[in-house]
């Protein structure tokens, strides 16, 4: 992907308000450096600021030491969801929060450097709408981890968008204008990463080296990838579709093939023996390609029945700090309430 879109940028003002939305699940060792870390960011930038954090569900203490952070520090918000709703839906209630001007979405990890917001600011003042972090090297994560990465990154762009930068995360600064549009997408399945990159905008990337994780355990397993990967294909894409057409069409090929063969073979008096084995492979073949490509299309079938039955993406069950603090649920908006708003 070039380094940016082509458009006609337009500079602006530093923003007046800056929102650091970050979801938290099972992070409760890892909260007292993001605090720290946070805190002190926010000590050098020039606008006033806030904090959402968003507890997707946590055992243990994150959502404790989460509390701790907002009660004594006015600037930070916790959303507790009523349970595990999965990252990329808590993300999006901490997107919905919040009210910047510009929004950074960062992991409770710290493994992306915070100063780099600095950056990705002056890029937003450039005019740039959408700035995501590049990982250029990957520290404290074995051999198997980047590999297993850069492969998903690379599938990725096959699968979902091609246009999809390579090994990009979350980690991003998004403008109001573009954010405004990426709330009208309410699909219940999301894929954050390929949402920004499809809606446009004027897009670029700041290269930064990751660190290791300041405390814990990352929670993407590989199991977790391969899933989220799926997730994502099914989700933004026809791609799957279209492949089990293409493969479909390859073993007819190869029924024909079989279909010719032994019509000359009996018409032409070739030695023949009653092949209960090749009769056997050939069926088991075109059967579990069958069975194949009518999961893939019940994949696609199940996310539409998901998305029509219109539920809330999450649920927020209570919110701390900020400006105030309630007690009772608050869902999130509807795809058709959404799209009024």
């Amino acid at each position: 992907m070039p380094e940016s879109t082509n458009r006609l940028l337009e500079p602006r003002f530093y923003p007046e308000c800056l929102s650091i939305v970050v979801p938290c699940f099972n992070e409760e060792q890892a909260i007292p450096a993001l605090r720290e870390g946070i805190s002190a960011f926010l000590e050098g930038v020039p606008c006033q600021a806030e904090v959402v954090a968003v507890d997707d569900g946590s055992r243990g203490a994150t959502l404790v030491r989460l509390v701790e952070w907002a009660r004594a520090d006015a600037r930070v918000t916790v959303l507790r969801l009523s349970r595990n709703f999965g990252h990329q839906l808590a993300a999006s209630a901490g997107l919905d929060r919040a009210t910047g001007d510009a929004v950074v979405l960062i992991d409770a990890d710290l493994q992306d450097p915070l100063p780099v917001i600095h950056a990705m600011i002056e890029r937003y003042c450039q005019g740039y709408d959408v700035v995501y972090g590049q990982r250029a090297r990957r520290s404290g994560e074995s051999l198997f981890k980047r590999l297993s990465a850069w492969l998903f990154y690379r599938l990725m762009r096959l699968l979902v968008h091609a246009e999809l930068p390579p090994d990009v995360g979350d980690f991003r600064l998004i403008s109001r204008p573009c954010l405004t549009d990426l709330l009208r997408m309410r699909e219940c399945h999301r894929f954050l990463r390929g949402m920004v990159t499809w809606i446009g905008y004027s897009q670029t990337a700041v290269r930064y080296d990751r660190h290791p994780r300041s405390a814990g355990r990352t929670k993407y397993t590989v199991w977790k990838m391969l899933k989220f990967a799926w997730t994502a294909a099914t989700s933004f894409s026809t791609l799957p579709l279209n492949l089990s057409f293409l493969i479909g069409g390859v073993i007819c090929l190869f029924g024909m093939e079989e279909a010719v063969r032994a019509a000359l073979a009996h018409f032409l008096g070739w030695y023949t023996v009653p092949g209960w084995t090749s009769l056997m492979a050939v069926t088991s073949i075109i059967g579990g390609a069958l069975l194949i490509f009518v999961g893939v299309l019940g994949q696609y079938v199940a996310r539409i029945y998901e998305q029509v039955k219109d539920r809330p993406l999450y649920v927020v069950s209570r919110v701390y700090g900020g400006a105030g603090e309630t007690g009772r649920g608050v869902a999130a908006p509807r795809a058709r309430e959404a799209g009024r708003e």
